[in-house]
C-alpha cells in the first residue's frame, strides 16, 4: 500500500508491516517504537517512517534477535553517525550464539537417535530411553 493516506492507524500499520496490533503496542511500550501521534479520540495515528521501523523490527524477529538486540539495532540503525563495527558486534554476537544453540540441538538429536536405535519398542519394560533420562 504504498498509495496509503499517511498517517495510517493502527491496524493499517500492522497490515503493513505484517506485525500484529498488539506487537504494535508492545513495541511501542517497550521503546522500540517512539510515541506516536494520536486523534482527538485518541487513535493512534501511524506515519510511514513508524511502519518502515515496524518492519525493521519484524525482519529482526524473524531473524531471531532478542528484544534488547533489537532495541540496540534500532537504535543504531537510526544514528547516522554509528560506526558499523556496532552493527556488525551485536549480529556476530547473535550468529555465535546461533552455532552454539544449533551445536547444542544437534547433540540433543545425536543422542536421542542413539537411545531410539537402543530401544526395542516392544512390548518388554526394559526402555533405553526411560533408563538414560532416569540417571
Amino acid at each position: 500500500m504504498t498509495n496509503a493516506a499517511w498517517p495510517v492507524n493502527i491496524g493499517d500499520a500492522a497490515r503493513l508491516s505484517g506485525v500484529s496490533a498488539k506487537m504494535v503496542r508492545h513495541y511501542e511500550s517497550l521503546g522500540l517504537l517512539p510515541r506516536v501521534g494520536r486523534t482527538d479520540s485518541g487513535y493512534r495515528q501511524y506515519a510511514e517512517a513508524d511502519v518502515h521501523t515496524l518492519r525493521f523490527i519484524k525482519r529482526s524477529r524473524d531473524l531471531g534477535f532478542s528484544m534488547e538486540e533489537i532495541g540496540e539495532l534500532v537504535s543504531l540503525w537510526q544514528n547516522r553517525r554509528r560506526a558499523s563495527a556496532n552493527v556488525r558486534r551485536v549480529a556476530q554476537k547473535h550468529a555465535d550464539d546461533l552455532a552454539r544453540r544449533i551445536a547444542a540441538m544437534q547433540e540433543m538429536q545425536r543422542t536421542l537417535g542413539h537411545l531410539i536405535h537402543c530401544c526395542h519398542g516392544d512390548e518388554r519394560p526394559e526402555c533405553p530411553i526411560l533408563e538414560e533420562l532416569a540417571k
